[in-house]
């Protein structure tokens, strides 16, 4: 029961006569509220003051001159997939100030005029000129390991980089790099490209992370791919699991059908 199906062999399960469907319309709002609360923990610094009071011994009494926190009214924060979740996300952003700016080569003309967003046809666009990116987008064969150094490396120097959709579509070596060279100032990963985290092969950023190392301090929060969950959310998944199915099974229909040939 869940969103994605990328894990799944549907080509083979098609030949069992196995029908797949998904639930992509539980947990929408916990999601969109999980990614805007990773930012607004990064950018205004609560992360960092947080660490920085329970040190030994603790920061002054002030604020902390740094990258991280800026204003967020007039800024750009970019949003990659407008999917539902990244509506979402653009409906809170927008109330919170941000000029949004999405790439989704995959939606109808439209969308932005409908949301009072903007929208850029050039993926490196999208990178050049925001300052905050939230990824929004499913893990296909085109969108797996998308986002490596090239893209990351064209964010403005301080900006913050936020992930709760799919691990696998962004190449954790290519985050250190850009967050060790300062162009990426914060991170905020609800996922990661392999889950759970292999013990015996624990990637180096994410050692970094759990050693609590200096050059980390504040910039970056990690949370377990639970950015869907709350009781409510369990409860929206078994119920319209059950109607789904009830609906393909029972009725006939074909609600949330997921075809071998669909990305």
């Amino acid at each position: 029961m869940g969103v994605g199906y990328d894990t799944l062999d549907r080509v083979a399960l098609a030949k069992r006569g196995v029908t797949v469907c998904n639930v992509p319309d539980y947990g929408t709002c916990e999601i969109a509220d999980h990614a805007v609360g990773l930012t607004l923990s990064l950018r205004r610094g609560i992360l960092l003051h947080n660490d920085a009071q329970r040190a030994t011994p603790p920061a002054g009494w002030m604020y902390i001159a740094t990258p991280l926190v800026s204003r967020l009214q007039g800024a750009t924060l970019g949003i990659m997939g407008i999917g539902r979740i990244g509506t979402a996300v653009a409906l809170r952003a927008k109330a919170f100030g941000w000029h949004v700016l999405f790439y989704d080569p995959y939606v109808k003309n439209g969308i932005d005029r409908s949301l009072g967003i903007e929208r850029t046809r050039d993926i490196r666009e999208l990178f050049r000129r925001n300052t905050t990116l939230s990824v929004h987008c499913p893990c296909t064969p085109e969108t797996r390991g998308m986002i490596r150094y090239d893209l990351l490396s064209l964010l403005p120097r301080g900006a913050v980089f936020v992930n709760t959709a799919r691990g696998e579509i962004v190449d954790l070596d290519a985050i250190e790099r850009c967050m060790r060279e300062g162009i990426i100032s914060g991170a905020g990963l609800d996922v990661l490209p392999e889950e759970p985290v292999p013990e015996d092969r624990v990637h180096p950023l994410i050692q970094a992370y759990r050693n609590k190392e200096s050059w980390l301090t504040g910039r970056m929060v990690l949370t377990c791919h639970t950015a869907f969950y709350s009781p409510e959310s369990l409860v929206d998944i078994r119920l319209k699991s059950a109607e789904t199915m009830r609906d393909v099974l029972i009725n006939g229909g074909n609600s949330n059908v997921i075809a071998p040939e669909m990305e």
